[in-house]
């Protein structure tokens, strides 16, 4: 049996890391969750907004392998 919370999304900042490298933290915003980037690597994306936590970790991961395999 699954039970619905009925706490708030946390506003603690989720750490994304991209094969064991942190890039940044996701923190909640009103329209979903904005990247904080932190490393230079993770900055074409710095302020972009997610609708979802796993999202954001989609597409930043996917961001950093494909500038990782351009010559």
């Amino acid at each position: 049996m699954q039970h619905q919370s009925l706490r708030p999304p946390s506003l603690k900042p989720v750490a994304i890391e991209v094969d064991g490298e942190p890039l940044g933290v996701v923190v909640r915003a009103d329209d979903g969750y904005r990247f904080l980037a932190v490393r230079l690597s993770a900055f074409a994306l710095d302020g972009h907004i997610f609708e979802t936590v796993e999202a954001a970790q989609i597409a930043i991961g996917d961001a950093i392998r494909d500038n990782d395999a351009r010559p």
